[in-house]
């Protein structure tokens, strides 16, 4: 019976049949690519609120941090000051891109990583349950950190993928997915060396 229907088709209607069918697929094509690249967009967005918010958890941790420590070494103002100067920094560019927060960023948390290193030579202050509990949950928050940028930057990888590859890059021009809206959140060249702290002083 289908070999009749076509049989009865002129060759024009089977060519505007096909026609009409090639047009439908790449029309669903491209609703795809473009519902994909704008989940990507979504999941850039929301990984770096992700990571934002374990930023922001360091940011207030370190206020306790500093006023915990305060009271049992006051010769080591200079270490205390650095983080301190560098919280300020770091809540400044708050609302810079990652790739600008970065380095601030990284140095925060290696300045952290050395107040906690600095204090540890401290017997009374290892005694300080506050102060324990503030360690712990400092290290919890630096591999929560490495863990949410990890994961932005796989979603970036994966954005900067279906904006530059063909032929989703044409969807991609056509549709306002601009490659630069959203950068690796990566360490600097800077901030990778130690923060050097002085026990001597």
């Amino acid at each position: 019976m289908m070999t009749t229907i076509v049989l009865a088709l002129s060759s024009g209607e089977v060519v505007a049949i096909v026609a009409g069918g090639v047009v439908l697929v790449i029309v669903i094509a491209v609703i795809s690519m473009y519902n994909r690249l704008v989940k990507l967009r979504q999941f850039c967005k929301e990984s770096w609120s992700d990571t934002d918010t374990e930023l922001q958890r360091r940011h207030d941790l370190i206020p306790n941090l500093v006023s915990t420590v305060k009271g049992y070494a006051t010769h080591e103002t200079k270490v205390l000051e650095e983080v301190t100067r560098l919280r300020v920094q770091a809540i400044a560019g708050k609302d810079e891109a990652p790739q600008n927060r970065a380095a601030v960023e990284d140095q925060l948390g290696a300045a952290a990583t050395g107040l906690i290193a600095t204090f540890e030579s401290y017997p009374d202050l290892k005694a300080n349950a506050n102060f324990l509990k503030l360690q712990q949950e400092l290290g919890e928050t630096e591999t929560r950190i490495a863990r949410a940028r990890r994961f932005y930057n796989s979603n970036v990888r994966e954005f900067l993928t279906g904006v530059t590859t063909f032929p989703s890059s044409v969807i991609a021009g056509v549709g306002g997915f601009d490659p630069t809206e959203f950068e690796y959140f990566k360490a600097d060249e800077t901030s990778r060396d130690a923060i050097d702290v002085d026990l001597d002083s």
